[in-house]
């Protein structure tokens, strides 16, 4: 199994080409570098390099509305392959609470107070959940460029055809057809219905499109009317009715009728960024590159590699027609935040019941990665040496998440901190793929 190549940077700090594991294995033993950051592992060499030879490399970008995947190319090859799994979601659900309460609070103390201002948003305005991802696709460009010899950036810059999805005859047939006709629809359909046949739940076959309600009886090619079905379960619904074909399971007949009327709000959020992170991405290089989604999936596709959001960075453009992926495993990276500055935290009624405490373990803060040796048997974890992510400091200790399972620690003896706190947590991909 192989990781992804190790970023290295001269003594002054700037960078040189990325080095196989191995290679950088033996310059640690050798005690010719030091560890500069673990989550990308980056490392720094003791001695300066004098006019060093540098090799270009590409940053491939993948963007979405969930996930967005990263990839370092150097000639046909991908050296290195991360995935950023952003928290719109959780920002969005935040600010509503934070506006419920304080709806509340005017409601009850000023109920007839008047408009204080204008409320007219900007041009260019983004939601902040939306705007979450530009910034965060933002700071990792930002470091990549600062630990690798990025020469250009390509971008999948994915434009959903709302319109074309909601009304397909708006234009006749002949609608934007050719090559790569119909990727971007398949490609919508196979995220929002989970990549897997709807009405079996089998997943990693081949998927067909499904109407929902049948053409023969008055359906339509929106795709509010498609789904996702295997051949087996689409040939046995044939031209029935959904309601007919799914009489016996009334459970999964709902959640179908009520998924397929679902706005397209993935895509809406893909298109309200794409632009942003283009214009973003040239500011910080000379040389940015934009392609579609449809030549994304038919790089992909075309040899035979599976989906994942940093296999299809890797796949993005002209220089994803044929690559050699040497990485079996990408680093995942999902955003956590840095906590709230709330006093008090509210029930499910809205109230105020928890006091959030001023004084904590000032050893450590929550988000570190640390290693901590357990010394003997616990309720749900044997004894050993984990590396885990610091969840709750208190007065008198704190708590990490192993295995799903909280435990508490009250002294830093068996304790080695890996990766301070900066906003986002670190795991590997756990399955492979093999190039």
């Amino acid at each position: 199994m192989q990781t992804n190549y190790v970023f290295l940077l001269n003594a002054d700090k700037t960078f040189l080409n990325m080095v196989h594991p191995a290679r950088a294995r033996e310059l640690q033993n050798k005690g010719k570098v030091s560890v500069f950051r673990v989550y990308p592992y980056v490392l720094i060499l003791k001695n300066q390099v004098l006019n060093p030879l540098l090799h270009p490399c590409i940053l491939k970008i993948d963007t979405g509305s969930k996930h967005t995947g990263f990839a370092i190319q150097s000639g046909d090859t991908i050296l290195f392959r991360m995935e950023l799994e952003h928290r719109g979601e959780t920002i969005k659900s935040d600010l509503s609470k934070r506006a419920g309460f304080r709806n509340g609070r005017r409601s009850r103390n000023t109920r007839y107070r008047k408009a204080r201002f204008d409320r007219k948003k900007p041009e260019g305005w983004l939601a902040p959940s939306i705007k979450h991802r530009l910034l965060t696709t933002e700071t990792w460009i930002k470091r990549f460029m600062r630990y690798c010899p990025i020469e250009t950036i390509e971008i999948e810059q994915v434009r959903f055809d709302t319109q074309k999805m909601l009304k397909p005859e708006i234009d006749g047939v002949e609608y934007q057809q050719g090559t790569l006709f119909g990727y971007e629809v398949r490609e919508y359909l196979l995220e929002k219905w989970g990549r897997q046949c709807v009405y079996c739940g089998e997943d990693k076959i081949a998927l067909e499109v499904e109407h929902i309600q049948p053409k023969s009886n008055g359906g339509t090619d929106r795709v509010s009317n498609l789904t996702l079905a295997c051949h087996e379960c689409n040939q046995q619904k044939g031209n029935q009715d959904i309601k007919d074909f799914l009489s016996g399971k009334p459970d999964l007949l709902k959640r179908i009728l009520a998924e397929a009327k679902q706005p397209l709000k993935d895509a809406a959020a893909v298109n309200s960024t794409r632009f942003a992170i283009v214009k973003s991405a040239k500011k910080l290089c000379n040389s940015v590159k934009c392609w579609t989604g449809g030549r994304t999936k038919f790089n992909r596709c075309s040899q035979g590699l599976p989906k994942s959001h940093s296999i299809d960075a890797a796949c993005v453009g002209e220089s994803g027609e044929k690559i050699v992926i040497k990485t079996d495993q990408a680093l995942i990276i999902k955003c956590k935040g840095h906590g709230n500055r709330q006093a008090r935290r509210a029930n499910a009624q809205g109230f105020p019941a928890v006091k959030n405490a001023k004084e904590t373990y000032k050893h450590i803060t929550a988000g570190d990665i640390v290693k901590v040796d357990i010394k003997k048997d616990r309720k749900n974890i044997k004894a050993g040496l984990y590396t885990a992510r610091v969840k709750t400091p208190t007065k008198k200790g704190f708590e990490v998440l192993i295995d799903g399972f909280r435990v508490s620690v009250s002294t830093m003896k068996d304790v080695h901190f890996v990766h301070r706190n900066d906003g986002y947590g670190y795991e590997f991909q756990k399955t492979t793929i093999c190039s």
